[in-house]
């Protein structure tokens, strides 16, 4: 059974489509690279599977349809994104950014938290030892304590990625996490999301402009143009294709 399978997503604005038939399906533990022009739909693929937009269509994880679920449902089942813009708590430390991204592992109630009874330093506890298996995932131990605002970008870049783990996820969904960051931290990066792939065994649906990264290290690509498959298939398949060289380009391989 695949982690994840969308068949024939739609979305609509008004008068605008923006994905129009839109099917492909990912496999556990494969590293799957969503691909495309600027506008092409790819952050509205994710913002359907993570339940922020309705499209018509289906949306089947570990195949149970999840295409009308709530957003909290849907991380619950185990579906974890990170954002373009880091969208994290600036005021916050990156301990307690991580700790938030577990939200939906909490099992303790709002008395039993007031009370602060045993059962939540239990829990309280099993979360933290949790979150440090993170930061020493992804070597940000020394910045447990600091302020996430006042970090540098390219570390922000790397919180918002352990945040999505710290949900201890079955799907990852990553929107362009090396946007911004300099060579170090994008080789510090695919150092990582190796790690996930090999040690975690996470299934991973990325959006990638770098195509030297997804050449590299994605399992198998799919390309949308204006909302619609334009191609699939192996990297080195792909990357050649006419097709998907007009799309990025404008014109063909030496036309």
């Amino acid at each position: 059974m695949a982690e994840l399978a969308i068949e024939n997503l739609k979305l609509r604005f008004g008068g605008l489509t923006v994905l129009d038939g839109v099917s492909f399906a990912v496999e556990p533990g494969e590293l799957f690279a969503l691909i495309g022009p600027n506008g092409a739909g790819k952050t509205s693929v994710f913002n359907c599977i993570s339940g922020l937009y309705r499209g018509d269509g289906r949306i089947l994880f570990r195949g149970e349809d999840i295409s009308r679920r709530a957003p909290h449902d849907i991380a619950r089942m185990g579906v974890a994104r990170t954002f373009q813009h880091g969208e994290l708590f600036a005021h916050m430390s990156v301990l307690e950014n991580l700790m938030a991204g577990r939200h939906a592992r909490v099992k303790t109630n709002p008395l039993a938290e007031m009370l602060f009874l045993p059962t939540v330093r239990r829990e309280e506890v099993r979360h933290r030892e949790a979150v440090e298996r993170i930061l020493d995932f992804v070597e940000l131990e020394r910045y447990r304590h600091a302020q996430v605002g006042a970090l540098p970008f390219g570390i922000q870049k790397i919180v918002g990625f352990a945040r999505a783990l710290a949900l201890e996820p079955a799907l990852l969904l990553l929107d362009e996490p090396s946007a911004g960051l300099n060579r170090d931290e994008r080789e510090d990066l695919a150092r990582f999301i190796l790690r996930i792939k090999h040690d975690l065994g996470i299934a991973m649906i990325w959006i990638e402009h770098d195509m030297q990264m997804v050449a590299d290290l994605a399992d198998r690509l799919h390309v949308l143009n204006y909302g619609r498959t334009l191609a699939s298939g192996a990297p080195q398949d792909v990357l050649s294709n006419p097709e998907v060289i007009t799309a990025y380009l404008g014109h063909t391989a030496g036309g």
